[in-house]
């Protein structure tokens, strides 16, 4: 009986074996791979308010940017501003970089955190948010995927 139970066992192991090496050969046969993610907020600034709005993000964003990067929270952060756009479109571009999705989501209490220590309580972040609505527009976040081209 204990000879059939190690041969089933084995036989087993050896499917999961064949499983899982044919999963590895279909992955590493694709010219490319995941990498990092990046929440992408798209701004908006009104018109004349562009150095009340960089100083904001020269401050406290990046004061908590910076602080998130030292907690390991964040890999890093970025802003892009574009030229050439019409008064209806988003002109500048927040991105902020993690390892990958989980990481994002795993971190989300520790970024909320780190955002009540830097910043303050619910209702200081609220006045922050009322006090910004004043020199930019918030046009949408999305999370992104970078894809890493791999050599042929």
């Amino acid at each position: 009986m204990r000879t059939r139970t190690k041969g089933i066992l084995v036989a087993g192991l050896l499917v999961a074996l064949t499983i899982l090496s044919v999963s590895a050969y279909a992955e590493n046969n694709r010219p490319y791979r995941n990498g990092t993610v990046w929440s992408v907020t798209f701004i908006r600034v009104k018109p004349g308010m562009d150095s009340a709005y960089m100083s904001y993000l020269a401050g406290q964003w990046k004061k908590t940017q910076e602080a998130a990067k030292k907690d390991g929270l964040i890999l890093s952060y970025k802003v892009l501003t574009t030229e050439g756009h019409s008064s209806q479109d988003w002109n500048m571009m927040l991105m902020t970089e993690t390892k990958d999705m989980a990481t994002m989501e795993a971190n989300e209490s520790k970024m909320d955190a780190l955002e009540q220590k830097m910043v303050g309580d619910d209702q200081k972040q609220m006045q922050g948010y009322t006090e910004r609505a004043e020199i930019r527009e918030l046009m949408g976040t999305r999370i992104a995927r970078e894809m890493v081209l791999e050599p042929k």
